[in-house]
């Protein structure tokens, strides 16, 4: 067995199939009932070929609104008892552009989704999966979403900026299933494992495993080629499981934003990369009381400006990233 990440984590091992998939009657891989229920999706939208049973699509580099939202990735993993997909993206019309682009490959359905995490570019596709009999996954964590005022506030504020395609129609789907620690599971002839992450880029990520393909979809604990969004994110957890990750085995690395990585050394390099100097800087900032903007103006940022997505995200990241490393400090 690959093992991800060095720090002890228990995994669950030979868990039936049956756990995961509630009672459901398969429907039709797209079933007409979609047809007006959601807005047509205009967006290019190609579905690239990872590995023998891993194929995705990979949204634009750009603010949540830009592209009809779709700015993230998802992935499919081809088995032949049915399709399992990480990450639903942005829109139920994404979604269910994505299920049409899948027909190209697989006549049988998804029954499964996974969420990496609950964000709204990797969460409100969820609808359209769950209406066509799909199981939801989600790790811990999801909940703390949920609830906080933020996700009414985004969905809200997505009915407006995304409209038509979030509207009122559009929902916040609950998991069906929920992941609190490492869990291995083998579904059709695929083997696979949910590599449970705790609080890192949000209030509860994992990634992937596609143990035969040695492919590793990690959600957004990795970038690909542009700035993160670091938002709220516990980011010195966040850089220790970067700096922990075993990738020795790895063929191929499906980040949540940007390209896949045929050299899972350089998909990880980058995005630890920006958090360890955001940090230095902020760190530096607060252990000398030195104001935010004053610190932020002076420090140098060459190294990132030309990545896409910088001028969207670097200040929101750096500033929240002071704020947490104050927090950080009064705790100490």
């Amino acid at each position: 067995m690959t093992v991800l990440y060095s720090q002890n984590m228990k995994t669950s091992k030979n868990l039936i199939l049956s756990v995961f998939l509630t009672p459901i009657t398969v429907v039709c891989f797209l079933s007409a009932a979609f047809a007006g229920q959601y807005a047509e999706s205009g967006v290019e939208m190609s579905l690239q070929k990872i590995s023998e049973h891993v194929f995705y699509v990979q949204g634009v580099a750009g603010v949540a609104t830009d592209n009809e939202g779709f700015i993230s990735n998802a992935t499919a993993i081809i088995t032949d008892e049915g399709i399992v997909v990480v990450d639903a993206l942005g829109t139920p019309s994404l979604a269910v552009l994505f299920m049409e682009k899948l027909r190209a490959i697989s006549d049988l359905p998804v029954v499964m989704v996974i969420a990496t995490h609950y964000h709204a570019d990797h969460i409100y596709g969820l609808q359209a999966f769950k209406e066509q009999g799909a199981t939801i996954v989600a790790p811990a964590g999801f909940r703390e979403y949920l609830d906080a005022p933020i996700a009414a506030e985004r969905l809200e504020e997505r009915q407006f900026t995304l409209d038509p395609w979030v509207n009122e129609n559009t929902y916040l789907v609950e998991p069906d299933k929920v992941i609190d620690k490492n869990t291995r599971f083998t579904f059709g002839n695929i083997d696979l494992e949910l590599i449970y992450l705790g609080q890192a880029h949000s209030d509860g990520d994992l990634s992937v495993l596609v143990k035969p393909d040695q492919v590793l979809i990690s959600g957004d604990l990795i970038f690909e080629g542009r700035v993160p969004f670091t938002g709220s994110a516990d980011t010195a957890h966040w850089l220790a499981l970067l700096q922990s990750l075993d990738n020795t085995e790895l063929v191929a690395l499906v980040p949540g934003h940007g390209p896949v990585g045929n050299d899972p050394n350089a998909a990880i390099e980058l995005t630890s990369r920006y958090l360890q100097v955001v940090r230095a800087v902020m760190k530096e900032a607060v252990d000398e009381f030195t104001d935010f903007d004053e610190a932020f103006a002076a420090a140098d940022w060459s190294e990132f400006e030309s990545l896409p997505a910088f001028e969207a995200a670097h200040r929101g990241n750096a500033y929240g990233i002071y704020l947490s490393i104050e927090k950080e400090s009064l705790a100490e």
